[in-house]
């Protein structure tokens, strides 16, 4: 006599879409994490389970089955990066309370190779050499200690164009030593240190450069660092003067790499992840370097599938 195989009820797609759009997914985005999600559930319900059941087990099937299917790799972990997704919305609901496949990566995919990084000296170096005292022009003055700041946060922090502009005057706090960075469409929230000397300057901006900005752009909203363009034209002028200071500087990117390989130098992937505000460790590890210790870590951390 067969086992009777009892399949709970699934949750609704469209509560998870509305779980994507507070987390703020682009539409394209939203649209192809329910495909992802449809199509798994169909194998689910072929296979006698649902997505609240699944078991880690059961998900290797389905990961197979792609396989079988034709996916490329690369194609695989980005249907798995929609199926985690998924799964982290399950658990913010009280329908389960575990994600299968949060560790799980295809193996063998060629990564990001970063070329041309900054050391941590070269990167703090930029910022020391960032000129913001010796100013003639009095408002020039002020912007250049506003774009001083701006720079410590992008060599320090490893902040991003995005995070930059989505700043706000109450994600400081200066008390602690530490900025808060809002989530973004690809990032998560976190909470960085700052550097003593960090903290010193944006004292000053905060009580006397900000206010006197905010009347002369006639910006008065909650940004931490108040412009009338587009916050690109502003990072772009910083990277074409920090370019003078080391021509091995190319844009924003490439220093946020730096400082987040640096930082895998110093901690282990999920340390790092939780810095850089990456929603996956898939993006963490694109970070590092291809050496035998880094690759032992991966070795160590990840469950490699053939």
């Amino acid at each position: 006599m067969n086992k009777q195989i009892i399949v709970c009820g699934d949750s609704p797609l469209k509560m998870y879409k509305d779980y994507l759009e507070k987390q703020g997914y682009a539409i394209t985005t939203i649209e192809s994490n329910e495909r992802q999600v449809q199509l798994f559930k169909k194998w689910c319900s072929e296979n006698n389970t649902t997505t609240i059941e699944v078991d880690y087990k059961t998900s290797l099937k389905y990961i197979k089955y792609l396989t079988r299917k034709g996916n490329s790799k690369k194609t695989i972990n980005h249907k798995l990066t929609s199926l985690k997704s998924y799964f982290k919305y399950l658990i913010s609901e009280a329908y389960r309370s575990d994600n299968p496949i949060e560790n799980t990566t295809i193996k063998g995919v060629i990564r990001t190779i970063n070329y041309n990084l900054l050391e941590a000296d070269e990167l703090e170096d930029l910022y020391y050499s960032y000129e913001s005292d010796n100013v003639a022009d009095a408002y020039h003055r002020l912007t250049a200690k506003r774009n001083k700041l701006i720079v410590g946060l992008i060599v320090y922090q490893g902040l991003n164009t995005t995070d930059l502009s989505k700043l706000k005057i109450e994600h400081l706090q200066l008390s602690k030593g530490k900025i808060y960075i809002p989530s973004t469409k690809r990032s998560n929230a976190r909470s960085l240190e700052l550097k003593p000397w960090q903290i010193m300057e944006f004292v000053n901006y905060t009580n006397e450069v900000r206010p006197i900005l905010q009347k002369r752009l006639g910006n008065y909203s909650e940004q931490l660092f108040p412009i009338n363009t587009r916050f690109t034209t502003i990072t772009s002028q910083i990277i074409k003067k920090l370019r003078k200071y080391n021509n091995k500087v190319k844009d924003v990117k490439q220093l946020r790499a730096s400082v987040i390989t640096n930082w895998l130098k110093q901690y282990n992937l999920r340390q790092v992840q939780v810095l850089a505000g990456h929603r996956y460790i898939s993006s963490t590890e694109r970070y590092l370097q291809d050496d035998l210790e880094n690759l032992h870590e991966i070795v160590n951390n990840f469950h490699p599938i053939s």
